[in-house]
């Protein structure tokens, strides 16, 4: 069943809008192609000029799921696609790159329900626009054990005088950006995310690792810098997660983080806080801070 739908001037059709995505729920994707829809005006300057990698899920959250990183053949050829280079598998990878309404409600319409931006964008691709950690729970930690960590990455970057912006993953962990001038290369910020995460590490060696085997790691939160790379992702602010409940990564004020739980925002949720509070993660993408002052602190040497 087809549904012809104009969407700021683009005309294109939906399908199976009945079709359930989340079983416990009975959430549909009707509704997630509707969230993104709604949500574009927030989310829609956070992907733009970034190409996406995205996460399809065709049978709903409890079937098989895969990446997507070419654009498909059958595109429209109104959404706009970015191709580069992989030296990884040495081929051409043809981006889909999101800049209006009608690229979200058509990309949700292929039950695309993650979508995950470069932390770069296509004029500086080399330069990433932000420093990440991401605060990545294991089995047999708490999210009390994340809010723990994540108040003492805020104190750190508080006395390196860097300012910072939290949010929910959508799952059960945070991730913290540091906007900052995209003039330090990949490896120059992944450095620097190394040395805060390896302090955090010291500090907080119970509950805190920056180990990388997932077996080594044991019940603590993996306190992850390796985000840091060219073409690595995170689920972005106000994308939806395949999760009981269709919950959305939510940008949070510091003084929320120990009050709130991820689950609290969802497809259902999200919206009553936007009209309230607006997008608190604007800032992520024009409060751009230079990292040299900070490393001086941390005795960091990036060149």
């Amino acid at each position: 069943m087809k549904e012809q739908v104009t969407i700021a001037s683009r005309e294109f059709a939906l399908s199976n809008l009945d079709k359930v995505l989340w079983p416990e729920d009975g959430y549909t994707k009707g509704e997630l192609i509707n969230h993104y829809v709604q949500v574009a005006p927030y989310l829609l300057p956070h992907l733009r000029g970034r190409p996406l990698v995205l996460t399809r899920f065709p049978d709903g959250i409890r079937g098989k799921s895969f990446y997507q990183k070419n654009a498909p053949d059958y595109l429209p050829e109104w959404i706009r696609t970015f191709s580069w280079y992989s030296t990884d598998s040495q081929r051409y990878i043809n981006f889909i790159v999101a800049e209006e309404p009608a690229a979200l409600a058509w990309l949700a319409n292929q039950a695309c329900i993650e979508m995950h931006p470069w932390l770069s964008s296509i004029p500086t691709l080399d330069y990433p626009d932000f420093v990440v950690i991401d605060l990545d729970p294991s089995k047999g930690s708490s999210y009390q054990d994340v809010i723990s960590i994540a108040l003492l990455v805020k104190e750190l970057l508080d006395n390196l005088d860097l300012r910072s912006y939290p949010k929910t993953s959508g799952s059960e962990g945070l991730h913290i950006y540091i906007p900052i001038v995209n003039s330090y290369t990949y490896e120059q910020v992944r450095k620097f995310a190394q040395a805060v995460a390896s302090l955090v590490a010291e500090v907080l060696p119970k509950i805190a690792t920056i180990e990388r085997s997932v077996k080594q790691r044991g019940s603590k939160v993996y306190v992850d810098y390796l985000q840091n790379a060219l073409g690595k992702t995170l689920s972005s602010v106000y994308s939806v997660r395949p999760r009981p409940g269709a919950p959305v990564s939510t940008p949070l004020l510091w003084e929320e983080v120990p009050q709130v739980m991820p689950s609290q925002f969802t497809i259902k949720t999200i919206f009553p806080r936007l009209q309230e509070k607006g997008d608190l993660f604007a800032p992520v993408l024009y409060d751009r801070q230079s990292l040299d002052h900070a490393c001086r602190k941390l005795g960091v040497s990036l060149l």
